[in-house]
């Protein structure tokens, strides 16, 4: 291939790295935190949305809800219960879970034991009710409970004696939702739930920053794609607006996720509101959303998953739940496809050999590039007939140089002759250009996929992170340039094809010294692959050389 392309290549990548860093974008004005009526920003939805009705002011001439008073001075309880993959505390005052424990995934942070998914003081969900008349902050109520057992299901009951809500949760040992169905006393008009998502998660990872940074929350339209809205992208106070219909919709952190999903697309929730929380520091960690579900007959009703961002495990729920891990960022049209391609493979791969996944990469690795070695020998051989017609090529365009027309025909009957074309040298970089797919999308892959976390190959303690002792992106560079160093044997002298020698393997060593050691293994596995066929082929180039 023309060193040319990977010197473009390199440029355009250095371009969009350098640019914003030299000029950074205007900072956009950072807003107070308002209140409405005492509410806190993180609070108050943009005003024209169905949840902003539930804090404007407003003007009732009928009577307004009874305020909880005798349920509000009932004693606080916590309950304990469980379903497939999670352990739940539930609290009386909002008739909401507090927490979540995940016995089957350990904390990698500071603490120890399993992961539990809190909110730090906030309940995981918020309720509220808001009809034609007023808004219930069934949030600030205290409930009463009952609890049943029956069929490998326990079934809880949180009832408002006062106001005359109930809010019931059936956890399944085998299901990997929670039921969850909200009745209220029948009125006139529209009535909405609104359901409010959590507002942060405690980290439970090694790297606090880098879970931090990937905070958000994220919602699927049921005519579109998947999207999401980070806590970091908004100003505290600042307010976006996710419109429905809705099939689902979620609060993540980097590898864990609540999410709540319509049980059917014929009764899709309205909106997301997502607003912007008061920062402490430059991170942002935390946020609000509020998802406005419906009230029909008096009744809503949604799904709870509470768990990993499982690849697997969500997209067995169906409506492409599994978008709620995105992969490519804003390139997420593109790597997304690849990305589902190689999360099959890997899963399957798990499935077959029963390996860790370092191993598979290993394999991965070896399988791609003898998926490829074919291709890559046509690519290799045209290449040498290409240089060996060369001197032929350059005869020609001398002698016709006065004459483009007439240069054009020789040049092209040179080609046929050697059953060659002009798109021959086009042909030699389709081998370095398809396994980069893959690479990027392993590269997205590696950064919020629950499959690598806290995986051990070697001396690493954990494959999504990166090498501790930077042996893996070290050897990468050696090797990217051994291989390049072989390619380049007996092929004419190219200064631009020297610089590139050192400049490629130099620039690709800086980039994998911070991301996911898994993905040096697979690209240095990829490297030593390549060298056997890369040293047969600089031999033959060696022996179609003419004699000197």
């Amino acid at each position: 291939m023309d060193r040319r392309f990977f010197l473009a290549l390199l440029l355009t990548g250095v371009v969009l790295v350098v640019t914003p860093l030299l000029i950074p974008p205007a900072p956009r004005p950072v807003a107070t935190a308002p209140t409405v009526g005492g509410q806190a920003a993180a609070d108050v939805p943009t005003p024209g949305s169905v949840a902003a009705q539930a804090i404007m002011p407003r003007t009732t001439t009928g009577p307004r809800a009874p305020a909880p008073t005798s349920a509000a001075l009932a004693p606080i309880d916590t309950i304990l219960a469980s379903s497939a993959g999670a352990e739940f505390v539930f609290t009386t005052r909002g008739a909401a879970p507090l927490s979540a424990n995940l016995p089957g995934h350990r904390a990698l942070g500071a603490t120890s034991g399993p992961v539990v998914l809190h909110g730090g003081g906030d309940a995981l969900l918020q309720y509220r009710v808001l009809t034609d008349r007023d808004t219930a902050r069934l949030d600030q109520t205290t409930f009463r409970y009952t609890r049943t057992d029956a069929s490998g299901a326990s079934t809880l009951t949180f009832s408002d004696s006062v106001g005359g809500t109930t809010i019931s949760y059936r956890l399944a040992d085998d299901a990997q939702v929670t039921q969850v169905h909200v009745s209220v006393p029948p009125t006139t008009g529209r009535a909405f739930l609104l359901l409010g998502l959590p507002r942060g998660f405690a980290s439970h990872e090694a790297d606090t920053l880098d879970d931090i940074r990937h905070l958000s929350y994220a919602a699927k339209p049921v005519t579109k794609g998947a999207t999401g809205v980070t806590f970091s992208s908004l100003d505290p106070g600042e307010q976006e607006l996710v419109p429905g219909p809705l099939s689902w919709a979620v609060a993540k952190s980097k590898y864990f996720v609540v999410g709540v999903l319509s049980p059917s697309d014929s009764t899709p929730f309205s909106e997301m509101q997502v607003v912007g929380g008061v920062r402490e520091s430059k991170l942002a960690t935390r946020a609000a959303a509020t998802v406005v579900i419906p009230i029909v007959n008096g009744r809503a009703a949604f799904n709870l998953y509470t768990g990993p961002q499982s690849w697997e495990r969500m997209r067995a729920l169906g409506r492409e739940f599994e978008t709620a891990n995105p992969y490519g960022g804003f390139m997420q049209p593109v790597v997304q496809p690849f990305a589902t391609i190689v999360m099959r493979v890997m899963l399957w791969m798990k499935s077959f050999f029963s390996l860790d996944y370092g191993w598979l990469l290993v394999i991965f690795g070896l399988a791609i590039r003898v998926v490829l070695w074919p291709l890559n020998q046509s690519a290799m051989r045209s290449s040498i007939r290409l240089q060996r017609i060369q001197p032929e090529l350059q005869a020609v365009q001398e002698r016709y140089k006065s004459d483009r027309t007439k240069q054009q025909q020789e040049i092209m009957r040179v080609y046929q002759e050697h059953g060659m074309s002009p798109f021959s040298a086009l042909s030699g970089c389709l081998p370095a250009l398809v396994p980069m797919p893959v690479f990027f999308a392993l590269f997205f892959v590696f950064q919020n996929t629950i499959e690598f976390r806290g995986v051990p190959f070697l001396w690493l303690a954990d494959i999504s992170l990166k090498d501790p002792l930077y042996i893996l992106p070290v050897v990468t560079g050696a090797s990217m340039f051994l291989l390049s160093w072989i390619g380049m044997r007996n092929m004419p002298k190219n200064p631009q094809a020297t610089m590139m020698l050192y400049l490629m393997p130099g620039m690709f060593m800086m980039f994998l010294l911070s991301t996911a050691s898994g993905l040096s293994i697979y690209y240095l596995v990829q490297q030593i692959a390549a060298i056997p066929q890369q040293w047969m082929i600089a031999n033959e180039r060696r022996k179609a050389q003419p004699p000197k």
